[in-house]
């Protein structure tokens, strides 16, 4: 199986939310008064379709099952929830597309732009008004839900900040790093940016450098990367999602992050699948996915909101990413492949599990 469908009893989930989502949710706080996402229409309709909503993400447990359980607390609906990486979820929806047998109401994924446009609805949740432009898609099939802003990362308990380069051509006077940086195998945004950045001769110049002058690693995972950072396995993270080396910091690991020109940023998406088992339910689900509730609750383990009125998690976060250049990048499954292939060209194809 690509993926499993996760279930959680009553008791444990609430135990996963911590005090103040379960007081939310359960003591007539916040949600006493409707919260911001609530549609009782739509609501309405859900029930009668069923009472039902298959989310299809690629966000771990840890994080995606206290922020569907507030949603089930509020509207009394199901939520299955099916977790794999975004390949294998591109995957197993392109099957369920071809056979006619759609499963999925909700996609929030990184890939939702790479689906066949026919296969995504284009439908605009109320809450999207509050999602900034550079966040969201122009023919309204998909919003950003979270930010994965890329940046180096490195051991604080090895590397001196003083010692930090302020731009990648200073990575080639630190020779006492060489074995000591990694990168993941994925960071076709990153390096998309770098090229823009930089010019693509002069880009991927630099890159062939840092690679081959300091020998750095190829590895698979971006959770990975930053725990094996804070580790001190690596001493540096050429490149990482900020919002997990946050994270990793957040549990009290030595490792914390740095920006340089140029800062890809691309967006955690959500995505209403146009032939939905459960369609109010999916329309509810997006909307509450854009919404200020889910956002907040998101940005307590360190993803960066993409609306600006969700103070993240360290609240200075986008403060200190806004002093440099950032590009955005949204790429097609075919560019995709493109920038795959010059990344190994530049630095190896590294692990293949």
């Amino acid at each position: 199986m690509i993926s499993h469908i996760l279930k959680t009893t009553h008791r444990a989930a609430l135990a996963t939310l911590g005090a103040g989502a379960v007081g939310l949710a359960l003591s007539g706080g916040a949600f006493a008064a409707d919260p911001s996402w609530l549609d009782k229409g739509l609501l309405a309709k859900a029930k009668s379709e069923g009472g039902k909503l298959v989310v299809y993400g690629s966000m771990n447990e840890r994080e995606a099952l206290p922020l569907w359980k507030i949603f089930d607390e509020v509207t009394g609906l199901k939520t299955v929830y099916v977790r794999a990486s975004d390949v294998k979820l591109m995957a197993r929806i392109t099957v369920e597309m071809r056979a006619g047998k759609s499963g999925w109401d909700v996609l929030q994924t990184t890939a939702v732009h790479k689906l066949p446009a026919k296969w995504v609805a284009q439908y605009e949740p109320p809450l999207a008004k509050d999602i900034p432009a550079i966040a969201k898609a122009k023919d309204k099939r998909w919003y950003g839900v979270y930010a994965n802003y890329n940046g180096p990362a490195f051991n604080t308990a090895k590397v001196k900040k003083a010692d930090l380069p302020k731009t990648y051509e200073d990575f080639l006077k630190h020779p006492e790093w060489k074995g000591r940086i990694a990168i993941d195998k994925g960071d076709n945004e990153w390096l998309k940016a770098i090229t823009i950045h930089y010019g693509e001769k002069k880009g991927e110049k630099l890159m062939r450098d840092i690679k081959n002058k300091l020998a750095v690693k190829v590895t698979r995972g971006h959770g990975a990367l930053a725990r094996n950072t804070a580790s001190g396995e690596h001493l540096i993270s050429l490149n990482n999602y900020i919002n997990l080396s946050i994270r990793t910091k957040l549990k009290g690991n030595p490792i914390d992050w740095w920006v340089m020109d140029p800062v890809a940023v691309f967006y955690g998406q959500v995505g209403v699948s146009s032939s939905a088992p459960n369609p109010s339910a999916a329309k509810l689900g997006a909307n509450y996915l854009v919404s200020k509730e889910a956002q907040t609750q998101l940005a307590k383990s360190g993803r960066i909101p993409t609306r600006t009125d969700v103070i993240p998690n360290p609240p200075d976060v986008l403060q200190i990413i806004n002093q440099k250049k950032i590009i955005p990048v949204v790429m097609s499954g075919k560019e995709d492949k493109k920038w795959n292939k010059k990344f190994s060209k530049i630095f190896g194809k590294g692990p293949k599990k």
